[in-house]
């Protein structure tokens, strides 16, 4: 994402309105997202991704270039109509979406997604490597909300499918923007009664245990793909710092969410 003038060359291209937003001088900026076409020197160029950039990104950045990722992605995902097949065009500035034949609204779809800290009563944290990570590279345990379950069951559920550890005591922290591809990332905390690991070869290469200062070695040791949060939930890619970040300090929960990134204004 760059920021810039607008161009006679963005006519062509889909935009979309990302808000106003008030600065020092009391005068309000518009910011309008236009989507390019990769290229192949992009990564030349030294183009980095949201995921790899958003915890580097100030608020207001980073709450413009996830808005934009995840409209630009349901937008390449959603080209026809899902009642008639017919295609669909981009209207109301980009945020809806209708139907070239029956003239039916869509909407931007966001997936709830939950991503939890579970502790057992020793204070040790429970990490997990999926299948298709590289060695040595680990996070605590996250997983999509199913329908018809709450946060809270989804939590329970995907820590036992993919590590056999039963939790009680969930409790939420926060969330933030997962536009990866259309997520809402709902930060938790949890209890574990058991610590008997049974990781589901599926989905996880491996499950583990952590102290807090077997965590702190790995980390000063670069070798587990661990890296130490600088922001919370609400404001960077990261999405397991507030978790991490409460675990290491010795809090096990919080009711109260993490402080919310400062955006444009609808």
């Amino acid at each position: 994402m760059v920021l810039r003038s607008p161009s006679a060359a963005d006519g062509g291209l889909l935009a979309v309105f990302l808000g106003l937003h008030p600065g020092e001088d009391g005068e309000r900026t518009a910011y309008l997202g236009v989507v390019e076409a990769p290229t192949d020197g992009d990564r030349d160029a030294g183009w980095q991704t949201l995921r790899a950039a958003g915890a580097l990104l100030p608020d207001l950045d980073a709450s413009l270039a996830a808005t934009l990722l995840a409209l630009a992605n349901w937008h390449r995902s959603h080209e026809r109509c899902s009642r008639c097949g017919a295609p669909s065009e981009p209207t109301s500035a980009g945020w809806v979406r209708r139907c070239t034949r029956d003239g039916s609204q869509h909407f931007p779809r966001t997936d709830p997604s939950v991503i939890m800290s579970v502790i057992d009563d020793d204070g040790r944290l429970l990490l997990g490597r999926g299948v298709t990570w590289p060695a040595n590279q680990f996070s605590v345990l996250a997983g999509f909300v199913e329908p018809g379950e709450s946060l809270e069951a989804a939590v329970a559920r995907e820590v036992l499918e993919e590590s056999g550890v039963v939790v009680t005591e969930v409790s939420y922290l926060g969330s933030q923007p997962w536009p990866f591809p259309s997520s809402l990332m709902l930060g938790f905390t949890a209890r574990a009664v058991t610590t008997e690991l049974t990781h589901d070869p599926t989905e996880m290469a491996e499950v583990r245990w952590v102290t807090r200062a077997e965590y702190a070695a790995l980390l000063r040791s670069g070798r587990s793909g661990c890296r130490a949060a600088s922001r919370s939930p609400g404001e960077s890619s990261n999405g397991g710092s507030v978790p991490i970040l409460r675990w290491r300090r010795g809090t096990r929960s919080s009711r109260a969410g993490a402080r919310r990134p400062r955006r444009a204004e609808p």
